[in-house]
């Protein structure tokens, strides 16, 4: 017997890569979308490293997205790679032809095609997969575009024609398995004690003894008499307890000489309860709470610190299981913990490629800690400021800052977009980027993070929210506009600018314009080269790639709100065709 529906389970591996096979293929999940039973999903043969010109699987199997527990979403198109074809095709069938530059490729070139009755003649292979319909307008023009095409990947909807009897299993109180071959697999509801199944197996039904009448009263006199001294031996016990605890804690605050009434901690049980009802509400998704005293033993009494800011500091961690964590450990929060649950609250709800998965929380009194999953190469600030333990500023290639650039994108889109309640961060900037081994980024830190929802234009002013450099002029200036979303927008161009300059753009070194706006400046510099080594010459690709990046943060670091693109709009300059991008007015 399965807990689980067989066809939709979900691998993950030492990579924090997950995985659903369908139909025979592997795909990667790139977004869960629970309250929708939708899954973002790309082709994992294809989008690793060299796979769109060394494919795994070909020439065996198509994909194919309809299925008994598979449906394809809206916005996608089918198309076909062909490989090393002889024969050429037709230029009105083709969105592109692209040579395959790595020496140890499989194939030397590929075709995109999007009509299924192509068959160009003496192809050594071809396989058809989904991408997304917005992706045919200009993003196919090279080998980069097509590789990013499917990156994006695609939307399913997961249903079974039992879920529903699954729901009304959980509903009343049981959990929902499965047992049979999977083809044809059957709903058992699991029940828990004092309850048995009902006659279809599909729910759970409390028992109900039936005692004789003169058992009945005689066990209600029995019972009402044991109740009495029960309550008369707790009201007692109470009121002991009550009155020694206060004797000594009035002794020895007079003993400091301090006032009792100034120390009675009035958020205790309001701190406990937001945490309860926190669980309560998550349930199963909600993230491991871990005692104080777990936290010391996991993180070997604090002995590797990996960073310090001005929430507190940063330490390396293993939990039992010997999977390395980064634990954040709060010294300065408000009283009542509405920061640290908010970010507690933040995070949960999502489930992306490119946001930090938080793994557990401590909150216990005073000691408040952050459990999060271990990245390899730390903070993105550590590689363009030229500080920290990488201190490797413009050692980062071209295509692999355009990869962080797009990975960041994708995950605000989430935040924005993706899930059923808008989240707006408001603390974008290379220190809340974190680099897994792949140098694959991930969105951490939502403790200044607010939740709206996604029909609302705008949020209620708050106050400053922030890092200097990186916030918006509307957040601290009302005449400048409403805050919305578009105020992360401007902190991920301020983002992508000082990725271009590798500087701090609040201190341009070295400048007569150190006091110059920093989108001003570099608007002013836009045809010199921004490339950190002068020795170093760019290619065709590069140069594109920079100058795509600084005219997509350009738009995105426009004063009015109104003017910025949305991270939707930003994921589609980044990926289209630079001829295509129009440079916005000069900055003021």
């Amino acid at each position: 017997m399965d807990c689980g529906r067989l066809g939709l389970e979900l691998r993950c591996d030492n990579k924090n890569t997950t995985t659903i096979v369908i139909s025979d293929i592997e795909y990667r999940v790139l977004a869960i979308h629970r309250d929708r039973h939708i899954l973002r999903i790309a082709r994992e043969d294809l989008i690793k490293y060299d796979g769109l010109c060394s494919p795994q699987i070909i020439p065996t199997r198509n994909s194919v997205l309809n299925s008994e527990l598979f449906s394809p979403g809206l916005g996608y198109a089918n198309v076909t790679l062909f490989y090393d074809c002889q024969s050429s095709i037709s230029s009105r069938s083709t969105l592109g032809f692209f040579p395959c530059d790595n020496a140890g490729s499989t194939y030397s070139n590929v075709s995109v095609a999007t009509r299924n009755n192509i068959r160009p003649k003496r192809c050594s292979a071809n396989v058809t997969v989904p991408i997304l319909r917005s992706s045919l307008e200009g993003s196919l023009n090279s080998l980069l575009g097509l590789k990013e095409a499917l990156k994006r990947g695609v939307e399913v909807q997961w249903y079974w024609k039992d879920s529903e009897a699954c729901g009304k299993c959980n509903d009343s109180g049981g959990a929902c398995g499965f047992f049979g071959p999977a083809e044809n697999q059957t709903v058992f509801c699991h029940c828990p004690f004092m309850f048995d199944n009902s006659h279809d197996d599909r729910q759970c039904i409390r028992i109900v003894s039936s005692p004789s009448p003169t058992t009945a009263r005689e066990s209600k006199a029995k019972s009402k008499s044991r109740l009495n001294l029960i309550f008369i031996g707790l009201t007692v016990a109470v009121t002991i307890t009550v009155v020694l605890v206060s004797a000594i804690c009035f002794f020895v605050l007079r003993l400091k000489g301090k006032s009792p009434s100034s120390h009675l901690w009035k958020g205790k049980k309001n701190d406990n309860a937001r945490i309860e009802e926190f669980i309560t509400k998550f349930g199963s998704l909600a993230p491991n709470r871990y005692f104080y005293g777990d936290i010391k033993k996991m993180t070997n009494k604090f002995k590797d610190k990996l960073g310090e800011g001005g929430y507190g500091s940063v330490y390396k961690g293993k939990l039992p299981d010997g999977r390395l964590v980064a634990v954040k450990i709060l010294s300065e929060f408000k009283d009542n913990g509405e920061e640290f649950m908010n970010e507690v609250a933040s995070i949960s709800r999502t489930s992306h490629v490119n946001i930090v998965t938080l793994l557990g929380f401590c909150f216990e009194r005073s000691k408040r800690a952050l459990v999060y999953e271990f990245m390899h190469n730390g903070s993105l600030d550590g590689f363009i400021y030229n500080k920290g333990p990488h201190s490797q500023s413009c050692q980062l290639e071209w295509k692999t800052l355009y990869d962080i650039a797009m990975g960041i994108a994708r995950g605000l889109e989430y935040l924005h977009q993706g899930c059923s309640t808008r989240i707006l961060h408001f603390d974008i900037k290379p220190h809340n980027i974190l680099l897994d081994e792949n140098f694959c980024p991930k969105i951490s830190d939502f403790g200044l993070s607010k939740l709206c929802e996604r029909q609302e234009s705008t949020i209620a002013n708050t106050g400053a929210r922030g890092t200097v450099g990186f916030i918006a002029p509307e957040v601290f200036y009302r005449n400048f506009g409403g805050v919305s979303h578009k105020s992360d927008v401007y902190s991920y161009g301020m983002m992508l600018l000082e990725m271009i300059g590798g500087r701090k753009n609040k201190n341009i070194e070295g400048s007569q314009a150190s006091e110059t706006y920093f989108p001003l400046w570099i608007y002013n510099h836009l045809d010199q080269p921004m490339n950190c080594n002068p020795n170093e010459v760019l290619s065709i690709e590069e140069e594109e790639i920079t100058r795509k990046l600084i005219i997509v943060s350009l738009w995105c670091t426009q004063t009015n709100p109104v003017d910025r693109p949305s991270m939707t709009k930003v994921l589609e300059m980044l990926q289209g065709n630079l001829q295509s991008l129009v440079l916005p007015s000069q900055p003021t």
